[in-house]
């Protein structure tokens, strides 16, 4: 706590840049709403720029339009900015929509804040009784004479015998009001520093898993001694104070038996009248999921240390793989080089040469082409009369009527599909009249009209067309044709 430690903090910590800040009221307090308080570890950018933009709209129409002029997004990127670091940005693999999530610093100046209101209720004796445990276990811990131990352990056997005895009496000793308070309070407080600690505890991991990714990036040497350096380092992580702690805590509070046993007290807790007159926060019912949501994010943490060996391994095999490749082009290219002077001798003996057998029935057989032959005819010309009018007799399709067809529709809707338009005015002329329409869409997909009219082929989706025809005899019959679907639009 000397002056040039605290000068360096107030430049460089994020936590004082945070408390220094002009903004620090707007980034504390909705850090706090969206993070801190709903015990959120991560959210995207684009729910988290919604939440402040709602938040800048509520604080302008109060304190006016200039109060805070950039948008949400640009007090996003200026926050989570290496000159801030109030916020990590970051991106999952596989994504590319940037998360947010609190440092510890932040989360560390939001708790000094909470801690300067006002509180209602101030204990004392919880905490007393707390220390004395917490000696208690650390003596009992580390006693190593047996006997000292057994006496101990006497001595709370003959105090639970007393308090049994009691409690069969008729003598229950209850905790007053004040007292239930004051142990609830404290279990309130220590709950959300283990919240915070959580944090701290991840941005470790996650500092020697970029410590990791620097090495990998970095090594030139053998493969076996960057394993052994990385596994070195990580096992003086888990062995550390702060790794047996957190194991310890995370095989704790992994027990389903414990799990049970705490929503149990909870609810038996949150039920007696001296704290519901407290109004506690909600979540304080399910505070136990909340530890267990934190520490999964951790061990998510650890889990990346895990990936990033595996890439490394795949990478390693990769180079190797190609260092084969590399020495099979050796080869080949000493080879191409004796292919105008090969040596003298025998080179090379391969063993178990194969006969090439080719069976006789395998072959194809001759198959002689077949030669038309030509009649020689000679036609004689009738004098009978022949009828020329079934040369004029042709069906002439009148694309004109079926453009003013395709107008009338569209000034009722903007688009319609030929079937559609065929629903309604169905075929006069069959087939021809069908191929007209087809070649009108042609001409109009191929760059439109003068009179706007456009048309769009889908050949994704199929449609059948019907129409009443008649067939050799003169008998009515159904015909259909199936062709891409044609959109006529405006």
């Amino acid at each position: 706590m000397d002056h040039a430690t605290l000068d360096s903090l107030r430049e460089r910590h994020p936590a004082w840049r945070l408390l220094a800040s002009p903004h620090a009221a707007l980034a504390a307090s909705f850090l706090h709403r969206v993070f801190v308080a709903p015990n959120v570890r991560l959210m995207s950018e684009a729910d988290l720029a919604e939440a402040l933009e709602d938040a800048l709209y509520t604080l302008r129409e109060q304190l006016g339009a200039e109060a805070y002029p950039k948008r949400a997004q640009e007090y996003l990127n200026d926050w989570s900015s290496p000159d801030k670091g109030w916020l990590r940005k970051f991106y999952k693999p596989g994504t590319d929509e940037a998360q947010f999530d609190l440092t510890p610093a932040t989360e560390k100046a939001i708790a000094w804040l909470v801690s300067l209101t006002e509180r209602p209720f101030v204990g004392t004796e919880s905490r007393l009784l707390t220390l004395f445990a917490l000696l208690e276990q650390i003596g009992a811990g580390t006693e190593a004479d047996p006997a000292r131990r057994l006496e101990d352990l006497r001595k709370k056997r003959d105090a639970l015998d007393a308090e049994i005895a009691r409690v069969e009496a008729g003598d229950v000793p209850l905790l007053d009001d004040t007292a239930i308070k004051d142990r609830f309070l404290q279990f309130q407080q220590l709950a959300r520093e283990l919240l915070a600690d959580f944090r701290e505890v991840e941005h470790n991991f996650r500092s020697l898993d970029r410590k990791v990714r620097e090495k990998i990036a970095l090594w030139e040497g053998a493969k076996g001694a960057l394993l052994d350096e990385i596994m070195g380092e990580h096992d003086a992580i888990g062995d550390s104070d702060q790794g047996r702690s957190f194991r310890a805590f995370w095989d704790f509070l992994m027990s389903s038996r414990r799990q049970e046993e705490l929503s149990e007290r909870l609810e038996q807790i949150l039920a007696l009248p001296a704290i519901a007159a407290l109004a506690p926060d909600p979540r304080t019912r399910r505070v136990h999921y909340d530890w267990l949501e934190a520490g999964e994010h951790t061990q998510r943490t650890v889990a990346q240390l895990s990936q990033q060996l595996r890439r490394f391994l795949d990478d390693r095999a990769f180079l190797e793989n190609r260092r084969i490749l590399e020495l099979l082009h050796g080869i080949e290219s000493k080879a191409l080089a004796l292919r105008d002077g090969p040596p003298a001798g025998t080179v090379t003996a391969i063993d178990g040469m194969g006969a090439d057998i080719r069976l006789p029935l395998e072959r194809p057989l001759y198959s002689p082409r077949v030669k038309s032959r030509l009649a020689e005819l000679v036609l004689d010309a009738s004098d009978a009369d022949i009828d020329t009018a079934r040369l004029f007799d042709q069906v002439v399709v009148d694309k004109a009527r079926l453009r003013a067809s395709v107008q009338r529709a569209l000034r009722r809707r903007p688009q319609i599909t030929l079937r559609e338009l065929l629903d309604t005015e169905p075929l006069q002329q069959g087939l021809a009249e069908l191929v007209a329409y087809l070649e009108l869409a042609h001409a109009e997909d191929a760059g439109g009209s003068a009179d706007g009219l456009r048309a769009v082929v889908d050949e994704s989706v199929e449609e059948p067309i019907r129409w009443q025809a008649r067939d050799t005899d003169g008998a009515p019959v159904m015909r259909e044709a199936r062709l891409p679907r044609v959109i006529f639009t405006r």
